[in-house]
């Protein structure tokens, strides 16, 4: 191989790891919608959460491609518009009494939530911000910044919580997330029992 051939073919390796780290990262953000709708969401759904959620639109046969290459499937059922007007009036009625029975003067230390916020910075990047909340104090007691929705930012979060907790864990801890993607993989699972928590 020639050196010049040698560089064009350095050139297009370059750019299709970066093309497959893109790919990755944006799968991530849409499996995350995806589940957060409970895969009842479809590629026009997801472009109209893509535009409030990055603040600008993610191409639909972007979307469309990142759907069929990872494999994100929506489920489809007819809808029976009285049920789900009954539904959505007993979740009203109903969750805000749950957690405030659940969550009501609990020891600090005791109960955690933890979520992954989005935030849009320069040039029309958005960064990712993983925050960890004592339910009973309110006070953030671990965060992690990253510009990757990779598995990392929660891990890197869970073990900042370790350190601060320093073994001294309730024995009777729960961490509630909202079950997305991150937080149901083996990997956070295992760490959060490896600390003696309950994932929720």
């Amino acid at each position: 191989m020639s050196r010049s051939g040698y560089y064009a073919w350095l050139a297009r390796t370059d750019s299709d790891s970066l093309r497959e780290e893109r790919d990755y990262a944006d799968y991530l953000l849409l499996k995350r919608v995806h589940d957060r709708h409970d895969k009842k969401i479809g590629y026009r759904g997801l472009y109209m959460e893509m535009l409030d959620l990055m603040g600008g639109p993610m191409n639909h046969k972007r979307i469309l491609r990142i759907m069929r290459k990872f494999g994100i499937v929506t489920k489809i059922r007819r809808q029976n518009p009285y049920r789900k007007i009954a539904k959505a009036t007993y979740e009203h009625k109903t969750v805000p009494n749950h957690l405030n029975r659940r969550f009501k003067q609990v020891e600090p230390g005791k109960v955690f939530v933890t979520d992954i916020t989005y935030l849009r910075i320069g040039s029309g990047q958005t960064a990712y911000l993983s925050c960890v909340k004592d339910v009973a104090t309110r006070e953030i007691v671990a965060h992690h910044v990253s510009m990757s929705l990779r598995m990392e930012l929660v891990l890197h979060t869970t073990n900042k919580l370790a350190e601060r907790l320093q073994g001294n864990t309730h024995p009777e801890a729960m961490i509630h997330s909202d079950q997305g993607f991150h937080y149901t993989h083996p990997a956070y699972q295992a760490r959060i029992r490896e600390m003696g928590m309950i994932s929720l």
